[in-house]
């Protein structure tokens, strides 16, 4: 009796509100490895400039030579990827909310709307463009904010 309404309670919830994000924390926590890769990677390289060997030299502490030498210079690719990641997110969560394997059909999804209105392309196309619309500028727009956050962040590009 107990497992049964326990498994009641659980499809409750999965229909709920409070699931809807599910799709959007499995995307995310999709991305943290590669992301992490990436900043390693950054570490890696910025750690055998001269300038951190120069650090080094001088008996400058680990702490300061991270936040002063590898966190700077590390970062502004992890900004562009995470900015494009998040676009590539939400292109994803729109692809699975179009096939059915999103947010289910009382929460408005932009995927969703796309499928709904398919039928109706020929007599009302601006059901079909605007979500469209809306999902192709907020990609663009969050690409191109990684790009300026990348260009007032990079040290490189502020000499």
């Amino acid at each position: 009796q107990y497992a049964r309404n326990e498994i009641t309670c659980n499809r409750q919830w999965f229909y709920s509100a409070e699931c809807h994000n599910s799709v959007d924390m499995v995307l995310a926590i999709n991305g943290i490895p590669g992301e992490a890769r990436m900043l390693r990677g950054q570490i890696m390289k910025v750690r055998g400039n001269e300038y951190v060997e120069a650090a080094q030299s001088i008996n400058c502490s680990k702490i300061r030579i991270i936040a002063s030498h590898l966190v700077p210079n590390s970062t502004a690719p992890l900004i562009v990827a995470a900015s494009m990641g998040i676009a590539g997110r939400i292109m994803t969560a729109s692809s699975l909310s179009f096939i059915g394997l999103g947010v289910q059909p009382p929460a408005p999804e932009w995927g969703a709307m796309l499928s709904d209105a398919r039928i109706y392309i020929r007599d009302c196309p601006y059901m079909v463009a605007f979500p469209g619309l809306a999902i192709g500028l907020t990609s663009l727009a969050l690409n191109l904010f990684g790009d300026g956050l990348r260009d007032a962040f990079d040290p490189k590009l502020n000499s």
